[in-house]
């Protein structure tokens, strides 16, 4: 069995209702996963979104960041919202996290439960069945 924690990156607010800069959210969250590390946690998983109440929409960056101030917790998506992204790409990029790493990148591949990516990129949402079948 493996213990893990998958978050979708949410921004901090301050008493007020005002988000925390993004930025500073992203570099706290790294301090997260390396304090993750350090306390046995064998994985970290971090979701896709595209929206303003989160504050990560690439989690290959935060997961490449991360991978290099860690030593052991596998790094993973939480999903990677396949159907509006470049499977190429998407590959190439988590190939990459696994080089940096040294073999603890994960990518877990969905088409995902908010649909905001897809208006995003240019696609209709009553593409998303076809889409997401093409690119898998």
């Amino acid at each position: 069995m493996e213990l893990g924690i998958g978050m979708f990156g949410d921004n901090h607010y301050d008493n007020q209702g005002k988000p925390m800069p993004a930025g500073e959210r992203l570099r706290e969250l790294i301090e997260e996963i390396k304090l993750m590390d350090e306390v046995g946690i064998e994985f970290f998983g971090i979701g896709e979104h595209h929206r303003p109440d989160y504050a990560v929409s690439v989690p290959e960056v935060v997961l490449a960041a991360a991978a290099t101030v860690t030593k052991k917790i596998k790094l993973g998506s939480a999903v990677t919202v396949l159907s509006s992204s470049d499977p190429v790409r998407i590959y190439q990029s988590f190939a990459s996290i696994d080089q940096i790493s040294n073999g603890r990148a994960e990518l877990m591949a969905g088409r995902g439960r908010f649909f905001e990516s897809f208006p995003l990129y240019g696609y209709k949402l009553h593409d998303y069945k076809e889409m997401f079948e093409e690119k898998l």
